[in-house]
């Protein structure tokens, strides 16, 4: 009869799962905390949607949750453009950058985040980078001018990228206390320090509403060279 015992338990004990999860996901939704803003002009008017991430960082007394890898990571090279065009990664993270256009392509980044350069490599081949550190990373093309995107290696899964009305939400959040940190396209980094704050979230949802900033209209990163020239103005060619 002992014997019979465990496995009639198992049994009735998965015949209840969908009722006790559902019940468990409620109680871990109302404990979570939401965070909600949008990003404006700095006249407070709705800007064209624009590449933002947003992230927390946990502060003293707060847990910090791990970020964990869930890749693979690729920045594709198709149409003479970086896909996607904003990529975010756990720091220590593989991404790989492969070439589907039927050109040459020279993968390079010369700025504070990953250095690196991938040389010239034809179509159909692919290289690959490990983005070691936390910070943000511009990759450009060294033949074309015109392409760009941006890494952003980070230490939290805290962290939601910009919608097309430039609104971003952040859910399932531990409550306590955050640093808030901002990446926007075209926003100085001065500026973008002085959109940081810190913040402690209750359970519930906190709407921050309309965060300004001196969004750039401009359609892209501005930048040289990987020598740190300008490039070279060449007539059209087909690659």
């Amino acid at each position: 009869m002992g014997r019979l015992l465990i496995p009639w338990l198992l049994v009735s004990s998965l015949c209840l799962p969908a009722p006790m999860a559902a019940a468990q996901s409620r109680t871990l939704a109302a404990s979570s905390a939401e965070l909600h803003l949008r990003i404006v002009s700095p006249n407070g008017s709705p800007q064209s949607s624009v590449p933002a991430a947003v992230w927390l960082m946990p502060l003293e007394g707060t847990p910090a949750r791990p970020f964990l890898p869930h890749g693979p990571y690729t920045l594709l090279q198709k149409k003479r453009t970086f896909l996607p065009h904003l990529q975010v990664i756990p720091a220590g993270s593989v991404v790989q950058f492969p070439n589907a256009d039927p050109f040459f392509h020279n993968v390079f980044s010369l700025f504070d985040g990953k250095r690196f350069d991938l040389g010239l490599y034809e179509a159909g081949s692919s290289k690959s980078v490990t983005f070691s550190r936390v910070g943000v990373s511009y990759i450009f093309c060294n033949i074309h001018p015109e392409m760009s995107a941006v890494v952003l290696a980070l230490s939290t899964p805290l962290y939601a990228l910009a919608d097309a009305s430039n609104a971003v939400d952040l859910r399932d959040i531990p409550p306590g206390d955050y640093s808030l940190n901002f990446w926007i396209e075209g926003v100085p980094q001065m500026a973008l320090s002085r959109l940081s704050q810190q913040l402690h979230l209750a359970p519930g949802r906190t709407d921050l509403r309309d965060l300004k900033a001196p969004i750039s209209r401009k359609d892209a990163i501005q930048h040289s060279n990987e020598f740190g020239m300008p490039y070279v103005q060449e007539p059209e060619k087909p690659y």
